[in-house]
């Protein structure tokens, strides 16, 4: 029906930089809405950023000013450029997707900042 690919994750020290990037592939006729959730051990799945079809964007407050969000609707694609990264952004983050109201979602990847 519906896949997700990320890619991007990794390890990087505290004051560094990643992109993840994530692109759909399968039944996409129109896309709403993509963006990114992550999740810290021992807390719960939160908004990190997402971006709608009219390119309005979200994003959560602690990622304002250090993490942008952009999509390629010609690719089916959504990167999430994460800049001065610190060891609290530690997580799983997951690529998600909604068409027509139902929403599918990715394997998730890992994001490790040491410090």
């Amino acid at each position: 029906q519906v896949q997700l690919v990320e890619s991007g994750g990794g390890l990087v020290q505290a004051g560094g930089s990643l992109r993840l990037s994530c692109a759909a592939s399968g039944s996409i006729f129109s896309i709403n809405s993509m963006g990114w959730h992550r999740q810290a051990p021992g807390k719960q799945r939160k908004l990190v950023a997402r971006i709608t079809s009219l390119g309005n964007t979200n994003y959560a407050d602690s990622a304002k000013g250090r993490f942008t969000i952009s999509r390629d609707n010609a690719k089916n694609t959504v990167s999430l450029q994460m800049n001065s990264l610190k060891p609290e952004d530690t997580a799983v983050y997951y690529c998600y997707l909604v068409q027509n109201g139902r929403d599918y979602w990715g394997q998730g990847t890992q994001v490790t900042v040491s410090s």
